[in-house]
């Protein structure tokens, strides 16, 4: 586990806190954008007071900003319609967090859904998405969920040459949108689960393969309609270079496409565009990301030649749903070893936020029923489960605390509840949606039960 930076304040709870009136990039805020100070001393979201919070729906609890996920929506959307002089479309890449009332919430700001999976592309359609704004990825797709892609008119990111052979084997009556995704080659700092852009990477098309591939798509477009070109570098990205230089790998490709006799005039840049976990943390903004991206696309279109502008889709995922949500935590035990270390226990840890041991992430935490509480301790915050890895912040800034006190994670929207778990059997948390001191359940909280509802006893072993 990687230590936290070290932190200069004593009291560094306020300064995880957006300014009053904060209208910034959400992707910049360590807090959601309507995070405050009560007169409890309480911390506030969506104009909820968290302790509350908690002794009505119980801990762990996701806690999710309304207000901030419809800014980072909007800024994306907006952000395109001033930079780019084309069409544009924003993705949600729903495999951040895959829910019902988030899914909506996207869509109500105009956004399409990037979907991985069956279960996401059911999740999105009953959420009430448009199918021709759902798009599906994936390396290694079922003929079952192509077939539920095709039977609803989704377009299909296709990804290897299984994908195009099931499609033509599947596609009937009329010819399935389709978009390539191929590998750029392109790197960048992240951690190396998270890149996708370089050569060696399980997903995309190589590029030596392009001239196979849309020759096989020119042979079979009574089938497959090939509308645009798919690449992705990578995620919690702060350069902006690798994505400056990603449009014109793609226009070049797009030219070599339409000289194949291929109809394209879509091109997906992906998403990776970073948060901030830690106050260290410099991702660019919203507007500087698809600024980069607007310019590059046409200045490489006029370099080739390719008039009028291809239409523009983009895929952001943890920068959209990330900054929204606090996952907040009762605390229970604690253990002083002499000289080293004192360590903190919650009631939750890897099962609801596996990143922490997964990716060495970093996180930041606040006292959050004793948000002015002079943070003069330094602990290790460690989760409930049977695991010496369950540790989701080494050497955390906190005052002193007793059981029963509330920590809040900020920053936990992306990855947290998409990768939940049931180890130890513990059920996973619930998801409140918090919006003008409304909170609205979105996700239940699991019960024992729940737990056992796939499970089989054989009557031989019944007693």
């Amino acid at each position: 586990m990687i230590a936290t930076p070290p932190i200069s304040s004593q009291n560094t709870a306020f300064q995880y806190l957006p300014p009053d009136g904060a209208a910034g990039s959400p992707n910049q805020s360590l807090m959601p954008l309507t995070a405050r100070v009560n007169d409890r001393d309480h911390l506030e979201v969506g104009g909820c007071d968290v302790v509350e919070l908690l002794e009505k729906f119980d801990s762990p609890l996701y806690i999710v900003d309304e207000a901030t996920l419809r800014a980072g929506c909007r800024q994306y959307r907006d952000a395109f319609r001033e930079f780019y002089g084309g069409e544009s479309q924003v993705l949600y890449a729903s495999k951040a967090w895959s829910n019902l009332a988030i899914c909506a919430i996207a869509h109500g700001e105009g956004l399409g859904i990037d979907v991985v999976s069956g279960g996401e592309i059911h999740t999105a359609l009953q959420a009430g998405v448009c199918p021709s704004k759902i798009y599906f990825h994936g390396n290694n797709k079922s003929r079952q969920e192509l077939e539920l892609a095709v039977t609803h008119g989704l377009t299909v990111v296709v990804d290897n040459w299984l994908d195009l052979e099931t499609l033509v084997a599947i596609a009937a009556d009329s010819p399935t949108r389709v978009m390539v995704r191929l590998t750029p080659g392109i790197e960048c700092h992240t951690h190396e689960y998270i890149q996708t852009g370089h050569l060696d990477s399980k997903f995309g098309f190589d590029p030596n393969e392009v001239d196979a591939v849309f020759a096989f798509l020119a042979q079979h477009r009574d089938r497959l309609t090939c509308t645009g070109l798919h690449a992705h570098i990578g995620s919690q990205i702060f350069e902006l270079q690798p994505h400056g230089d990603l449009p014109g790998v793609l226009v070049q490709w797009l030219v070599k496409a339409r000289s194949a006799g291929l109809p394209v005039d879509e091109l997906n840049v992906g998403g990776g565009l970073g948060i901030r976990y830690t106050e260290s943390d410099d991702p660019p903004t919203i507007r500087e990301w698809a600024k980069t991206i607007a310019d590059a696309i046409t200045a490489a279109c006029a370099a080739q030649g390719v008039i009028p502008l291809p239409k523009l889709l983009c895929e952001p995922g943890r920068s959209l749903i990330g900054p929204t949500t606090i996952t907040a935590y009762r605390v229970g035990s604690t253990k002083t070893v002499p000289d080293i270390r004192t360590y903190l226990a919650v009631d939750g840890g890897m099962s609801d936020n596996p990143r922490p041991i997964t990716y060495q992430s970093l996180y930041r935490v606040v006292t959050a029923n004793r948000m002015s509480a002079p943070c003069d301790r330094t602990v290790t915050v460690a989760g409930k489960h049977c695991e010496s890895g369950d540790v989701l912040i080494k050497d955390a800034q906190l005052p002193e605390l007793s059981t029963g006190d509330i920590l809040a994670v900020p920053a936990t929207g992306a990855y947290n509840a998409s990768m939940a778990s049931n180890y130890n059997r513990v059920p996973r948390p619930a998801a409140v949606l918090v919006s003008d001191g409304e909170a609205n359940l979105i996700q239940r909280r699991e019960t024992y039960s729940d737990l056992l509802r796939f499970d089989c006893l054989p009557d031989r072993l019944k007693g």
